[in-house]
């Protein structure tokens, strides 16, 4: 693998990435992370960490807008962001087996771009978001977009263009019943952000082979006593559907 130091989206935009080697050189894990994320959240690096020690050489990526990747924030859309996996994907050696593996919004993301690109072989989703209009609708119903901000962040203004996005594409849900490859879905019975009833609808119409792990009393973002639980979730998935 390269060093993946030059990655630039559609726009231009460098995209910042993090690369953890392992020993199944011909295989990469690609770690998105959810609206007002990055790639250094705790959960993304530990799980970069632990399947890369199990041989999955991972790669992190903060979608352009986040972190240390340039563009602007504003301009974040589940849209934009499909086209930035996709620019992540063009970079890779050919005959790379990719897995992708999102959290929250990071999570729609790859299951739309699942369906569309043909790249990605195995999928993994970790408190998805699904149902995108009623999550915009239930956590930002009474800002006005393009001049308030996401949950009070003055770093994470609320664009009209994310909204409309979030509305336009409604939910996940026809890309979850097409589903063409193996899909691990994990969700915290406690998560207050993007409720465990998203996957289990998304779990409900999607094809084999899929699985559903439900961590009891676990939260959105998960915490450093459910990450061994999530990382053995996945690698077992990988080993079985990937390897």
């Amino acid at each position: 693998m390269n060093s993946f130091s030059q990655i630039r989206n559609a726009q231009g935009e460098r995209i910042d990435a993090s690369f953890h080697p392992g020993e199944k050189n011909q295989t990469l894990v690609i770690l998105g992370h959810g609206v007002t994320g990055n790639k250094d959240r705790p959960l993304l690096v530990a799980l970069a960490e632990g399947l890369a020690a199990r041989g999955w050489p991972c790669l992190r990526i903060s979608y352009a807008g986040n972190g240390e990747s340039e563009g602007s924030f504003a301009d974040c859309t589940i849209t934009k962001e499909i086209s930035d996996l996709q620019s992540v994907l063009d970079t890779l050696p050919a005959g790379t087996k990719v897995a992708y593996c999102g959290h929250s919004m990071g999570g729609a993301v790859g299951v739309l771009t699942a369906l569309r690109d043909e790249r990605i072989a195995c999928l993994i989703t970790l408190a998805g978001m699904v149902m995108t209009r009623n999550f915009c609708q239930r956590e930002f119903g009474d800002v006005v977009p393009d001049k308030g901000n996401m949950w009070e962040d003055e770093t994470c203004p609320l664009s009209q263009a994310y909204v409309d996005d979030l509305h336009q594409h409604e939910s996940t849900l026809a890309a979850a019943e097409a589903m063409m490859v193996p899909w691990l879905l994990v969700h915290g019975s406690a998560d207050d952000v993007v409720p465990i009833a998203d996957s289990e609808a998304a779990f409900a119409v999607a094809p084999q082979p899929k699985e559903f792990l439900c961590i009891a009393g676990e939260g959105h973002s998960f915490c450093d006593a459910s990450y061994p639980q999530v990382i053995d979730a996945i690698a077992a998935w990988l080993q079985a559907h990937h390897g």
